[in-house]
Formats: structure tokens, sequence, C-alpha cells
């Protein structure tokens, strides 16, 4: 990011600062109380009837700023993860494949309950914010492209509060908000100058932070106009850091674990590294002077003269026939993906908000708002893979097996003597598992940015408030990184001079695992290389207008509110490939003629994808009070509900027509039964619906190879099967898709015990029983399954139509004989589509503890534990893994064989049982201390078995963040001076192991963080 955009928009501050007027929403006093379950607490979210007190019967949690400082939240994924009900993130530096079809950079995503990317609804200041434009493929579903919102295009330091609605609103605020809304109230309402530095990193790492943010507004006679402006610079966290990430291979970490400690699992070591698999166009074995170099079928590889050697081909680099194991003594040469990279990358950051609003008459007033965000981050990833495999022809000046002579007439230096079964012209060889080590590392530079624009107006009219506005917003993501391009490396490797790309050279000797010390020319390497270019967009225009009124009419229970309004929408999106992905630049080997829609190495095939999307809705809501404290009624203090009703019109689904109703019942004053009913709807996103048929990668075991294996005796163990196998998924989107429908129920208590003294302080207990059901969840049947479907069917003699594979070659015969399996070629690809599965049910329970003691002789005391208990996750994945997990428990298939979670989720994988936590501020004249604890249970990782089946257990975490600070009052120059020092995971604890490292969905993959700010007020 420019430093001058920076400085620009800081002057552009200052001049709006001095502006006669502007727009901005009204923020509430300075004391209010902030504690969600208060009785007589109203927030912005779960009603749009201002005044009303209908919120007490809805479960809302709410951040305050207190609580904001304890968490030690520097940006937006901090402070959401701090929140208990929030679930698995999924969209992650640190956690998501870190390919080009992921959502790369600085974006963190929000998804309550883990009920999945895109079924919270996240607002600004009461309205809906634009999603992040570029998808990811989540796992739990199948690689299924979901949109979320970016947690950290939200500022931190401008936050005033967070307000999470655990419920169900889609007739409040639209019918996808199904698990729920996360409402952002930015600070508005400044008059002065606020200016604040915080320097931070965590302890033993590279990862250093700087965060410097400036706040300013003014008060005019008939408005206010503020701004904020927050800049980040935070430098990467390198893998070499910590030793569950410095590496791929963990098995060192397991060693006394039991049932573990022979597991390859947590070797995650690439198959594919600089020591290539070759396969020459031959039927017949290939001998030099008698020894054979190939199989059969031609299959060779290059290895370290230490490892075996058939002939050398360079200095203690030589040719061994057959493809490598990838196990035994020849699992050294897969190669470590940890070994240079970065975990996170290295962001630049820059939130600039304007807000504003200037009386126009007594009875009108004109609002606004303008955000910007910009990140730009740069991160570190391995070297490309070599993808599909490529042919070489015998030309290459670097063939072994290469013509005698040259169309030149130059003698060849490097066809070896004394071969036989290689004609005079040579032999092309087909390049399978590679790594290209000597172009270096890919370096991924993402730019991201999102603008909002709103303009609104506000009034009372016959005792109505009403609010109308307009809102745009726009998001784009530009994700850059370098390649191989690949008619320009089969060009190269068609060259009969030194400057020809060279596969046959090896890595390095001494570091097997990493590195290349035989790199090609940079000619060669400058040859090949590309630039990988995607650019994501979405776009948010909306207009709405709403009136409410508290007191409509009187009924015997009291006034009766009212809310009404429209509100109209116009979504696009698109995703905007690089043309060597999308079919305008294919590739067409020129020695056997395959036709690639991919003209990259690393990357699979994607066309553009773009859609767009109308929504009309109309909503109604009613505040009906029903009994009041004035009608003495015994065990009935006061009865109210909350019934409301929405009415939306998608241009690309129809209609839908979603019910609430909640209730709130005081028995007595103090003790409050509330209780809850809604309806959900949520669309599938718009590529899910347009996108044609895309292929990405993935890899896992080929089952049918590793029980082949341990009939021979090759392996031990099922769960030691070395035979990964990458592939094509080719998916296919679905016009015809169903939307997903889904019902929230809650029912819960709020306490507030009016008989304890008023010396112990003022308390609040809460507690929420809840269930949310969802049926025709959008996902996949998913690639691994597939391939277990095969395993199945081919023990009995049929196969998967979805999983194509190659012929059976002479080698593959060889692999399989004496198994008692039929022989089978290699996996090419799989088949897969977007489908509606079946039901999920997803029940828990939050208990909250509030309490505060102000005007002590020891001073003012707040504390707050939020507890978040799942209880059930139930999702019936269908007839096709039941029948698989029928089929292990059977004992037709290995016990080890991994499958999909047929049911109970709970406790596996991102979905703990429990998440806690808990702040605690102390605060006397100029002094302030806070502490922050935050509890995460234990869970299974489910992809990770025993030798005799059982999960790995990844242990429960806790971790504590503290505080201290101190304010200078009438010390001259250096009044209003705030001081702050504190710690994040002060006793430094690890992220729980897993085989990978950490399980970054719910883990920051770093320890203590330690952190020091100054603010000074003018």
């Amino acid at each position: 990011m420019h430093k001058t955009a920076l400085l620009g928009s800081a002057a552009m501050l200052t001049l709006l600062a001095s502006a006669p007027g502007a727009w901005a929403q009204t923020a509430p006093a300075a004391d209010e109380p902030q504690a969600a379950s208060s009785l007589d607490d109203v927030v912005v979210v779960g009603s749009q009837i201002r005044g009303a007190a209908v919120n007490a019967a809805l479960p809302v949690t709410v951040l305050n700023e207190e609580q904001i400082l304890a968490t030690g939240a520097v940006n937006g994924d901090d402070l959401m993860r701090s929140i208990p009900q929030m679930g698995d993130v999924l969209f992650s530096a640190a956690n998501n494949p870190q390919t080009s079809n992921a959502a790369r950079g600085d974006v963190n995503s929000v998804n309550l309950r883990s009920l999945g990317v895109g079924n919270t609804l996240v607002l600004l200041n009461g309205r809906r914010i634009i999603t992040h434009p570029t998808s990811q493929g989540t796992s739990d579903t199948g690689t299924v492209p979901v949109l979320s919102y970016n947690s950290n295009a939200i500022p931190v330091s401008g936050t005033g509060r967070v307000e999470v609605l655990l419920d169900g609103a889609a007739a409040i605020y639209g019918a996808d908000a199904v698990a729920g809304v996360v409402n952002t109230v930015l600070r508005d309402n400044f008059d002065g100058l606020r200016i604040q530095t915080q320097y931070g990193g965590a302890e033993g790492t590279h990862l250093r932070e700087l965060t410097t943010n400036i706040f300013a507004g003014r008060n005019f006679d008939r408005g206010n106009l503020s701004g904020f402006i927050d800049y980040t610079d935070r430098t990467a966290l390198l893998a070499e850091d910590q030793d569950y990430t410095a590496s791929s291979n963990l098995r060192s970490l397991f060693a006394n674990e039991p049932g573990f400690d022979t597991s390859l699992d947590p070797d995650g070591r690439a198959t594919r590294g600089a020591w290539a698999n070759l396969q020459a166009r031959t039927t017949t074995t290939i001998r030099r002077n008698g020894t054979a170099l190939t199989t059969s079928a031609g299959a060779f590889h290059i290895q370290p003269a230490s490892f075996g050697c058939a002939t050398p081909v360079g200095t203690d680099i030589c040719i061994a026939s057959g493809n490598a194991s990838a196990n035994g003594i020849q699992r050294d040469l897969r190669y470590d993906t940890q070994v240079g990279t970065t975990v996170t990358p290295e962001v630049e950051r820059l939130n600039v908000f304007v807000a504003g609003h200037y009386e126009l008459s007594p009875d009108v007033e004109a609002f606004g708002e303008i955000g910007f965000y910009q990140a730009t981050t740069q991160n570190i990833q391995p070297p490309t893979i070599s993808l599909n495999a490529i042919w070489i022809p015998a030309s290459n000046y670097w063939n072994p097996f290469g013509p005698v002579t040259f169309a030149n007439g130059q003698a060849n230096p490097n066809r070896l003597s004394g071969l036989t079964g290689v004609p005079v012209g040579g032999l092309p060889v087909r390049l399978g598992n590679y790594r290209f080590n000597d172009a270096g590392f890919q370096i991924v530079d993402v730019d991201n940015y999102q603008s909002r624009l709103l303009g609104g107006l506000r009034g009372e009219r016959w005792g109505f408030d009403w609010e109308t506005a307009l809102v745009y917003s726009e998001a784009e993501a530009t994700d850059t990184s370098n390649a191989v391009n690949m008619t320009a490396l089969q060009a190269s490797l068609a060259l009969s001079t030194p400057d020809a790309y060279n596969p046959f050279n090896g890595g390095c000797v001494a570091t097997t695992t990493f590195g290349d010390c035989t790199p090609s020319s940079q000619t060669a390497i400058d040859a090949i290389s590309t630039e990988l270019v995607r650019v994501s967009r979405t776009t948010l225009t909306m207009a709405d207008f709403k009136m409410s009124r508290p007191d409509l009419m009187e009924l015997p229970g009291g006034p009766l509110g009212v809310a009404f309004g429209v509100e109209f929408r116009h979504e696009t999106q698109r995703d905007d490939r690089d043309a060597d992905l999308d079919g305008t630049n294919i590739f067409t080997d020129m020695v056997d003629g395959t036709v690639s829609i991919s003209n990259l190495s690393a990357v699979s095939s994607n066309p553009d994808t773009r859609g767009e999307r109308d929504v009309a809705s109309a909503y109604l809501e009613f505040a009906v009070p029903v009994v009041s404290p004035g009608m003495s009624i015994p065990l009935i203090h006061n009865l109210e509900f909350q019934v409301a009703g929405r009415l939306e019109h998608y241009s690309d689904f129809g209609d839908v027509a979603k019910p609430k109703i909640a209730m709130a019942l005081d028995i007595v004053d103090g003790l409050r039964l509330r209780a809850s009913y809604s309806e959900g709807f949520r669309a599938p996103n718009l590529e899910q619906t347009n996108a044609t048929t895309y292929s990405r990668l993935a890899s896992n075991n080929d089952y049918l190879r590793c029980e082949a294996d341990l009939r021979a005796g090759r392996i031990a163990t099922f769960n030691a099967c070395a035979q990964s196998v990458s592939y094509s998924l080719r998916v296919s989107g679905n016009p015809d898709l169903k939307p997903e429908e889904s019902t929230n129920q809650s029912v819960g208590l709020v306490f507030e015990p009016w008989f304890l003294p008023e010396t112990l302080g003022d308390f609040t207990f809460t507690v929420d029983r809840w269930r949310i059901e969802q049926e025709d969840i959008v996902g996949l049947i998913g690639g691994q399954t597939a391939v277990v479907q095969d395993y199945l069917a081919r023990l009995n003699g049929s196969s998967n139509p979805n999983v194509v594979r190659a012929a059976p070659n002479v080698d593959d015969i060889a692999f399989f004989t004496g198994t008692g399996i039929a022989p089978v070629g290699a996996i090419q690809f799989v088949n897969d589509g977007f489908v509606n599965l079946l039901p999920q049910d997803v029940q828990g329970v939050d208990f909250a503890v509030h309490w505060r003691l102000r005007d002590t002789p020891w001073g003012d005391f707040r504390a707050q534990v939020n507890v978040a208990q799942l209880l059930e996750f139930h999702r019936d994945a269908g007839p096709t893994v039941q029948a698989l997990d029928e089929a292990r428990d059977a004992g037709e298939i290995n016990p080890a064989t991994p499958l999909p979670i047929a049911s109970d989720l709970l406790a596996r994988n991102g979905r703990p049982e429990f998440k806690v936590s808990s702040t605690l501020t102390w605060s006397q004249g100029p002094f302030q201390i806070g502490a922050f604890v935050q509890y995460t249970s234990a869970v299974e990782e489910t992809g990770f078995l025993s030798t005799t089946g059982d999960p790995w257990i990844v242990e429960s975490q806790t971790t504590a963040n503290l505080y201290g600070q101190y304010e200078f009052e009438g010390a001259g120059w250096a009044a209003d001076t705030r001081i702050r020092v504190g710690a994040r995971n002060i006793t430094d604890e690890a992220p729980p192991l897993t085989s990978s490292g950490y399980l970054g969905s719910l883990y920051r993959p770093y320890g203590r963080y330690w952190y020091a700010s100054i603010t000074k007020t003018f």
C-alpha cells in the first residue's frame, strides 16, 4: 500500500472535520448499560421498533468497549474469535488450502454456531454489508464454493460495541439470517481529536504489528461530523518460528503416542518434489549395459545415489527403475512444504470511516457514512508443482533417452551410452510427479478493497419515527502469484540447447526434502514462468424505507409497538479467472495431442463466473404487550410478544415468506422467561448456481492400492499406506438447486436477583436452550468419498463410474499380482456436482453471568462469563456415506478407512462442545486492569486414526489475556494521555497438536503476544 494513500486520507479527514455539516447515527450515552441481558436494555439488533423494549425477549450478546479492550483484539478476526458462539473460521490465511482457488490475503470468515459460512448475516450500524468477493470451497460439505463477510474489514479501534443476536432473524433483517446476526456499531458523535499507536508481537517469532489510528470529530449547531483512520502494518509469521509449523513431517511429535506412533498421517510432506517421477514412451524395459533403468511400462525416477543407483546422470544423482514409492527410505524424497514459507502473510491494512448527521429542519435529519478498507498482503508458499502430466519431447537437451544426434547435426552429450530399447531418434518422456523448485517459491500478493457509501434521511411524522437510506458497496480482490505456463514449459522442454528446462537433475543431495542445488538456467526459468491473476468483485446496491412507533395504540397491557418497511437490493458477483485457466489459452500437448483447458502447471481449469440477483422485501413487526405490572395478575408480572413476518422476492428463486414470534414473560420483576420461533431461508450463492463445470485439485490415498499393499505385506497397517494420489475433481454448478430452509427455536431464562444487597453489585444470569434445523444443505459427495466407493465396489467386482481411471499398464498388473484384487490404473479424475443434501440438526445451550459493582472504596468492577455449549450436531450425510460406514463396520473395507461423519459431528474437528469466554475489569481513578480468559474444549480429528481406528483427540486449551492501563490527569502536556501494556495468551499456550500441526479454524498459530500502546486525546 502506498504511504501517500495514508497521508492523503489523513488530510481528507482533517478537511472534513472542519466542514459545516455531514451525516451519522446517534451514539448511546457514555453511561448507558451495555450488558445484553439487562431487562431494561435496548439495543439496535433484534427489532426495528425504535424505543421498544422487545429486545429483552431475545438472546443478545454485546461486547462493549471495556470487553473489546480486554480481548486485546487488533483485527476483526481477533474480535470475532472472542465470542464463544462463533464457530470455526474456515476462511483464514492460517487455515485454508492456500491455492489460487482459496480466499487468500487479509480475510477471515464469520460463522455463528458452526452452521457454515454464509449462514450469518453481518451488519454495520444496523445495515447489511457486502460479502467478500472471493469464494472458497469448504471441506465439511465438500468443496462447495461459499462467500463470507470479511471480519478484518471491521476496524476494531473504531468499534463502539458488537451486538450478536443468537437467534434467527429472517423476519427482521432478511431470510438469510439463519444462525443469527452480528451488528458492529462504530463510534460516532465524537468532538475532539484522539491519536493512538500500538506496537506488539508474538514472543519467539518474527510476527510484529504496528497499529496507528486517528479519531477526529466536531460538533456543530445542527449536527456532528466524525471520522477515523486506522492503519496496521504486520510482518509475516514464518513457518520456522514454531516446531509444529517448521516441518510438514511431524511424526516425531507423536513418537510417544501409542496407536499413533507408527502412523504416517503426520508426515505431510508432498509426493511432488524436485526428484521427478518419469515414464518413457515404451512398452519394453530400457536397459543400459544390461541393467534395467525402467519398468516394462517405461517408469523411472531420479534420486540421490545414496538411495540406489541404476545409472548416474549427474554428480551423486541417479536414475532408478519404477516410480518412487514415497515410502520407506524414499519418503525422504518427498517435499517439505513448510520450509521457507510463511504461516500468515505480511499485511498492510487501512480503514477509513467518516460519518455524520445534520439537522435539516426540526423534524428531518440527514445522515451518512463513507467507509473505505484496503489491505495488501504477501505470502510465501511452496514452489509450483506439476499437476497435469506433460510430455518431454525426445529432442530435450537433457533427456537421457534423447536422440543420438540433434536435428542440427550436433551430437547429443546427454544421451546415455549402451542403451537398449531406445531408438536412435530417442524417446519422449512423460513428466509426472514433480515440483519446480528451481523456479523458486510462489510469492502471493493479494490486494483487497472494500468501500461503502450511505446517505439517508430520518425524522418523525404522525408519531412515527421514519428512516430511509441508499447504500452502495463494492469489494474487489486481486490475487497475483507466479506460476508455470504449460505451453511455454513444453516449448522449453523441446529445446536441444542447454537453455532447455531440465527436470532430470533432481534437487539437493544434502537436503533431499527441499531446495534445488542443480537448477535449470535462468533463461529456462524465465521462459516457463508467468503471472497468475484472479480478480473477483462483488457489488451491493440497497435502498430501504422503514417506519416505527412504540405506541401505535393502547392495549390493556400497554402500548402496541409497530414497525414496517421495504427494502430493495441488487447484488452482483464476478470471478474473472486468468486467461490461462478460463479456456482462453488452452494447452495442447505436442507429443500426444492431449488438450487441457488449464494452461498452468499447478492450477485446475476454471471458467469465469458471474451472476446477479435482485431481492425485494417487505416486513411487518409488532411489539404486543399482553399483561402489564399494573394489572396485578399473579405469576405474570409482565407479558409481551414480538410478532414479525417478512416477504422476499428473489429474481432467481421466486417468493418466500418467513415468520417470527418471540415471547417475554416476567414471572416477577427480575425473573423473565423468554422464547422464540422463527424460520429462515438461504438461497444458493451466485457461484453455486451460475458456475459451469470447473476442476479442483484433490488428493487422498487410493484406498484400493492401500488394500493391495496390506494384502501383499508391503505395509503392516492400513494407516501406514502411502498411496497418495492427486487427481482432478470435476465439479458442476446446478441452476436447479433448491434453497436451504431452516427453523430456529429457543427458550430461555433471565434472572436479576433483586433480593441481593446493593453492596454486592448488580447481577444478571441468563440461560437459553436453542435448536436450529436445516434442510436441503448444498454440498458435494466429495472426491475422497467417491474413491472409497470405488474401493468397496471393486472389491465386490464392480466400480464407481464417477471415478475415472486409466487402463492398467504392466506395472499396475504387477502391483496387484497375488493380492486377489483385479488390477486398476491410476485415478485420472472424479466427477461431482452440487446437490441438496439431507437435513442438519444443531442444538445447544448458552449461559451468561454479568456482574457490575460501582463506586466502592476499592474501585469499580465489571465481570462477565459467556458459555456456549453444543448439545447435538447431527447431519445425515445420506445413504451413500451410510452404506460405506456399514461396510466399514462389517469389515468389507478396512476399519481405518477415513469417511465423512455420517451423523454426529459434535466435538469433532472444528466443533468443540464447549467454548467459554470471561472478562474482568477493575478501574479506580487513573488505573485500570482488565483480564480475558477463553476456553475451548477438546475435539476429535476424525481424519487421523490410530491402528485400532480411534480418532486423535485434539486437546482443550485455556488462554488468558491481561492488560494494565494508566491515564494521566492534570499532568500538563501529558494530560489526557493513556498508556496501556498487555499480553494475549500470557501463559504462552501452544495450540493443541494435530496431525497437520494445529487446527487453524479454531486456534492461532502462535503463543504469547505482548503489546503496548499510547493514546493522546486533545
